[in-house]
């Protein structure tokens, strides 16, 4: 000890002087450990708790994508293309002119069609004419029939005189009161009245005959007129109707956007000879927009139609909140509707959650705000706590 330095010996008092006893750092060490444990407890409550409140309430996912019912526009009748109004990017309104054809051949076809329905028109009159001109035909045979009538009556008068003549003269001549020439001249005259009177019933059956034909004739006529107008006569309204049809088909020359929206895949050009029936572009309705969220069938056994979903965009970020709500459920998952189905050929199977698409519905005036594009990823969130 009487070795040692002096200066060594009083910084070792002063640093036995300086430490704390062992009792009170133990102490420190359990008041650590305790207020960790606290605050792991209070924490494990916290999550507990709001997995009880809220944890099965919402349900999210970001296998979302925006989508529209596309509006393929097409012709409805052929022609060359003449105008294109409209291109990729390009905005329209509904009725906007987007496409015209040549309408020189469709404006023919509406000359051709009028000139037809003046035509049906001329004819339909002209078979009302040819009906009165038969009705006083048939009068006519009526008069004549019973003129006919009436010498078919002298003529059998006639023979009846003939006949009472010859019959007296004939019980005459045995007693030499009437000569040989006058029963003779009698003979003669009953002969010619009996002809008289054949004569004039053949008249008289040939007048009924032509009665007949024109009466028939009559009808006929009156079946095709009808008792309808000479404008509501089917040979006028099937002229009519394909005078219709060729102002529809003029109409047509002209190709007009069927809903507000962006014109997309625009496949047609100037002086292209287009069929009916071609997709010339399409608009795609982004006011109408939705989005399909897949969501895994576990997530919703709590989600029906009408429950709010909030969903954000990666286009805007998290910065813009759109506000939608569940419309319905896909008739089938998406691996249902694929082109080659999930099918093990081994027999060993292997369970996939699948994913069922969720339709949900945008708010306009959001969509108007910030607009989005259709294939565009979303976050969806739905609520299934709300009413």
């Amino acid at each position: 000890m009487a070795d040692r330095d002096p200066q060594i010996l009083l910084e070792d008092t002063q640093t036995m002087a300086s430490a704390p006893p062992a009792g009170d750092a133990a102490a420190k060490r359990k008041r650590g450990f305790a207020i960790l444990g606290g605050a792991v407890l209070a924490a494990a409550v916290v999550y507990g708790g709001y997995e009880v409140l809220f944890g099965g309430r919402y349900v999210e996912t970001d296998n979302a994508y925006v989508a529209a019912e596309i509006a393929p526009v097409t012709a409805l009748s052929g022609g060359t293309v003449i105008r294109v109004a409209a291109v990729d990017t390009m905005a329209v309104k509904k009725g906007d002119v987007l496409i015209e054809l040549d309408p020189a051949d469709a404006r023919i076809a509406v000359a051709e069609a009028e000139a037809a329905v003046a035509q049906a028109l001329r004819r339909v009159n002209q078979t009302v004419e040819t009906g009165t001109a038969l009705a006083a035909q048939v009068q006519a045979t009526d008069a004549d029939i019973k003129r006919k009538q009436a010498l078919v009556g002298v003529a059998a008068a006639n023979l009846a005189r003939a006949r009472l003549d010859l019959t007296r003269r004939e019980a005459l001549v045995s007693g030499g009161a009437v000569s040989g020439e006058e029963l003779s001249s009698a003979r003669n005259a009953f002969a010619a009245a009996q002809g008289q009177l054949t004569v004039a019933e053949a008249d008289l059956a040939q007048a009924r005959a032509s009665r007949g034909s024109a009466e028939g004739q009559s009808n006929a006529n009156a079946a095709l007129v009808g008792d309808t107008a000479p404008a509501e006569n089917p040979d006028v309204l099937a002229a009519k109707a394909r005078l219709d049809r060729a102002k529809l088909d003029l109409a047509r020359t002209v190709i007009r956007a069927p809903v507000d929206g962006i014109v997309t895949q625009r496949n047609v050009q100037v002086g292209q000879r287009v069929a009916s029936g071609t997709v010339l572009l399409t608009v795609v309705p982004l006011g109408e927009a939705h989005v399909d969220a897949n969501y895994k069938e576990g997530q919703l056994r709590r989600v029906a139609p009408g429950q709010p979903v909030e969903l954000t965009s990666d286009l805007y970020g998290s910065s813009v909140v759109y506000h939608g709500r569940v419309v319905g459920f896909s008739g089938s998952t998406g691996s249902a509707q694929a082109l080659i189905p999930a099918q093990n050929a081994t027999g060993n199977w292997i369970k996939v959650v699948q994913r069922l698409p969720v339709r949900v519905a945008l708010d306009p005036k959001e969509l108007k705000a910030h607009p989005l594009r259709v294939g565009l990823s979303m976050t969806a969130t739905i609520d299934t706590g709300a009413k």
